[in-house]
């Protein structure tokens, strides 16, 4: 019988690639999206585009965390084994500009899932993708899945909740729920206002004359960056273990947003330091710091680890917006 999956966010960044893995795997792929989004425009362009695909393997479904009636009627009809939650305001920064709507989205949206898990018939197995933000200003390093959390922005806050609603929905109402502790996960199709995005762009749009200069706010801040492509795969791991439990996803290793910077001006063969300014516009309220990730668990558990550099990382993201670029404007 073929397995059905459900996902959240599936417009989105891991989304995609979480599609793409488990239509790989022989799955049956269906996933939420907002009345406002533009598939024309979405990471999916290239399985909708496909008729073997769209409507046979991958179906898509009008529906939304804060319509609580839609999703549940969905979810009823679909009868996923899997549900994939990845939506969700996921932009710290915006969070300091839309706070009640991260919670609303990031933290009672999850909620809302959960009560409508807990009321099904079959509940699917339930992963939710949380952050190393839970975290903020962590006494340990690195960070554990025991480590406390101490987040410092909302985005934060909405995630620390919606984490421990996941664990207080295992442990007392049973349900089959893990948390995918994630770290900083990029890849080409991140998000223009995302800080790794913006860089690789401006690096490739400088290097075809559209572009000339890239202000940043902190380039010290410190990050454990690591693939998209990675993570998606230990959700899909996580969800097919035996037990359901929390797992941190992450490299392990930090970079600064300065190195970004260098491995991307070097896979165009420029030296930032002629293109590259500061502005105190960009530099974020409240800072987490040293928000670096022991995979460990992960790794002997689920036997997960991290495939792509983090220097493999910036050059894909660069080459990739050389060729969008490029195409674009030929």
């Amino acid at each position: 019988m073929t397995k059905k999956a459900f996902i959240t966010g599936i417009t989105g960044q891991d989304g995609s690639y979480l599609s793409e893995l488990l239509l790989e795997q022989g799955y049956e792929v269906h996933g939420a999206v907002r009345r406002a989004r533009s598939l024309e425009r979405s990471r999916l362009a290239h399985l909708y585009a496909d008729p073997a695909i769209y409507n046979q393997r991958l179906f898509l479904h009008y529906a939304d965390l804060d319509d609580p009636t839609t999703l549940r009627r969905v979810l009823t009809k679909v009868q996923p084994r899997e549900l994939y939650h990845l939506a969700g305001q996921s932009h710290v920064g915006l969070s300091f500009e839309i706070p009640e709507t991260t919670c609303e989205f990031t933290a009672m949206g999850t909620l809302r899932l959960l009560e409508i898990l807990r009321d099904l018939p079959e509940s699917p197995r339930f992963f939710h993708a949380t952050s190393s933000e839970i975290f903020g200003r962590p006494t340990q390093n690195p960070q554990t899945e025991t480590t406390p959390m101490a987040p410092i922005n909302p985005y934060g806050c909405a995630k620390a909740f919606a984490t421990q609603m996941v664990r207080v929905y295992r442990e007392s109402h049973g349900l089959f729920a893990v948390n995918g502790i994630l770290y900083n996960h990029e890849s080409p199709r991140r998000g223009e206002n995302f800080v790794t995005r913006k860089i690789c762009h401006a690096a490739a749009a400088i290097k075809l004359n559209q572009q000339k200069e890239l202000v940043l706010g902190d380039t010290s801040a410190l990050r454990d960056w690591g693939h998209a492509r990675d993570y998606v795969r230990g959700m899909w791991m996580a969800l097919n273990h035996e037990t359901p439990d929390d797992y941190i996803l992450a490299t392990g290793k930090l970079h600064t947003v300065q190195q970004v910077i260098e491995n991307a001006f070097a896979t165009v063969a420029l030296d930032w330091r002629e293109y590259v300014r500061f502005n105190s516009h960009f530099l974020r309220p409240a800072e987490p710091l040293h928000l670096v990730g022991d995979a460990s668990k992960a790794k002997t558990a689920l036997g997960w680890t991290p495939r792509t550099s983090f220097q493999e990382l910036i050059q894909e993201m660069t080459e990739a917006e050389l060729d969008h670029l490029s195409q674009t404007n030929s």
